[in-house]
């Protein structure tokens, strides 16, 4: 999940982006990596954090998550694990909090190689592979889209 954070003030900011994942073998661990990657070379201030259990019940009912620029990968132990269901109702939390959900889409020659324009992702037959370089590429693509969108998303709010 990729979230931004604005400047209600309208003061110039760097985009900020949290980069919160799960990772029981280490692959989403690696995906999780590319999408940092992406995101700081677009520009972005980043924290990367390690999750066990949902804590965001505050920040929801506090609002906190409104508007945020949202976007999800996952990896999975075999084919037809269920990646793209995974990415969906992901997004479905996002729902929730009134967030605005951006996926990669098709906007970068990458993902036709990548095949998943709803979030990067990776089979790893079991733990046993770690992501190759498409899926790699894809992630630092879906980072640096964020970071992008996110930052014209905040230019626009000042004007």
């Amino acid at each position: 999940m990729l979230k931004n954070a604005g400047n209600r003030e309208g003061r110039e900011m760097t985009v900020k982006v949290a980069i919160i994942y799960y990772s029981a073998t280490g692959t989403t661990f690696h995906l999780a990596r590319a999408v940092e990657e992406g995101a700081k070379e677009a520009g972005a201030e980043v924290r990367f954090r390690k999750v066990h259990l949902d804590t965001t019940g505050r920040l929801w009912a506090g609002g906190a998550l409104v508007n945020k620029v949202c976007s999800s990968f996952t990896s999975s132990g075999t084919a037809h694990g269920g990646q793209e269901t995974t990415i969906v109702n992901l997004n479905t939390t996002f729902y929730h909090w009134g967030a605005i959900i951006l996926g990669p889409g098709y906007a970068d020659p990458i993902q036709f190689r990548a095949g998943n324009p709803y979030g990067a992702s990776f089979t790893s037959n079991n733990g046993s592979l770690k992501p190759d370089e498409t899926a790699l590429a894809a992630a630092r693509f879906q980072g640096k889209r964020v970071t992008e969108v996110a930052a014209q998303f905040i230019a626009g709010r000042k004007k």
